[in-house]
């Protein structure tokens, strides 16, 4: 006699079926991020592990993503902004604090990195990655044209630029390109004297007539096939195309250095947005992107700078070795983040960079 099954044939057909159907139309998390911070293969191993997709929506600038905030985007679970970003994010009321008793792997992040001025005791932010605005270079090039690599000089001087004349990109950013000029002339990212902030617009207009373009993006390709000469750009996309012009066997090497007189370190952070469906999978992905392994995939990917001490022996050696992009003390020392402004600031700021993009 044919034992009886423990469940009727229909029954069992929609149990396997719903077994091998994919996650809910809801386990979805909305990630608003950099571009190529995490790999597909880290995204899928993800995917795996919580039964659910990450569908991700890209920013080049922070400026660029607060004002698409600003504008009314909703739907973000999770952003990745930098410490002043964060600080705007928090002005505004737009961040859910964070549950750390679902983060079991916090404690991997290193302690230099806890407790920042912008988020005191990490009660919104989970730092992830690192980055320096610097320069790149084509390291042929310039050391056939006799010119420095380690100082902003390089961009900012007219003996230099007339050999480099529309052979330089600079950052398509209002923070940073003032950062870099207000670091040349001497003074803080951080000043608010007028006086200062007139000065470094001056020292930008007159080398603006010998630059390329402004650019956030396409300055890796064009550093990477030789099209430009000098990039002023973040530590890991100098990386980038470095490694494009090696995979490309180009007959020049891409070389990147943090000036002498300073610049701007970066720490992008994962924050939830209070507008996010689903902060469930938003702390679940942070607490996956914290195991050690993973955290190292931003770095392995696109050379960034890494806060999670677990994942230094998952990162490669030519990257954890590099100066330039994990900064030693005594170039620390020289670095410093940019801080949000108030409103008033800010707007005084706006129309000094229109005067520079349409002069």
């Amino acid at each position: 006699m044919r034992t009886p099954s423990a469940f009727p044939p229909l029954l069992l057909f929609l149990l396997l079926l719903s077994l091998a159907l994919p996650a809910r139309a809801d386990d979805v998390l909305y990630l608003y991020n950099w571009n190529n911070y995490i790999s597909d293969a880290t995204v899928q191993r993800f995917e795996a592990s919580c039964a659910c997709r990450l569908k991700q929506d890209y920013y080049s600038d922070n400026e660029e993503m607060l004002a698409k905030l600003e504008a009314g985007a909703t739907g973000y679970d999770l952003i990745v902004p930098t410490g002043n970003a964060v600080e705007a994010l928090l002005r505004r009321g737009a961040l859910r604090p964070l549950d750390k008793a679902k983060l079991p792997h916090f404690a991997n992040l290193k302690r230099d990195f806890l407790n920042p001025w912008y988020d005191p005791g990490n009660r919104y932010s989970v730092p992830y990655a690192t980055t320096v605005t610097l320069l790149g270079y084509n390291a042929t090039k310039l050391a056939e044209l006799g010119l420095p690599t380690d100082s902003w000089a390089l961009i900012f001087e007219p003996e230099y630029l007339e050999k480099l004349r529309g052979k330089v990109t600079v950052l398509n950013s209002q923070r940073e390109l003032m950062a870099a000029a207000l670091r040349y002339l001497g003074h803080s990212v951080q000043t608010r004297d007028p006086a200062q902030w007139d000065a470094a617009k001056r020292l930008i207009l007159r080398a603006k007539p010998y630059w390329a373009t402004f650019s956030n993006s396409t300055y890796i390709k064009d550093l990477a096939i030789g099209t430009i000469w000098v990039a002023h750009g973040y530590s890991n996309d100098m990386y980038r195309a470095q490694q494009d012009a090696l995979a490309a066997r180009r007959p020049f090497v891409i070389g990147f250095a943090t000036p002498k007189e300073g610049a701007v370190l970066a720490v992008d952070s994962f924050v939830l947005h209070k507008a996010g469906r689903r902060p469930d999978l938003a702390l679940r992905f942070i607490d996956f992107m914290l195991d050690g392994a993973n955290a190292a995939d931003v770095s392995n990917l696109i050379g960034a700078g890494n806060p999670n001490a677990a994942a230094t022996p998952y990162i490669a050696p030519r990257i954890a070795d590099d100066p330039a992009l994990f900064p030693p003390p005594e170039t620390l020392r020289r670095l410093e983040m940019l801080r949000d402004f108030d409103a008033p600031t800010r707007r005084a700021l706006s129309r000094m960079w229109t005067e520079i993009k349409v002069r």
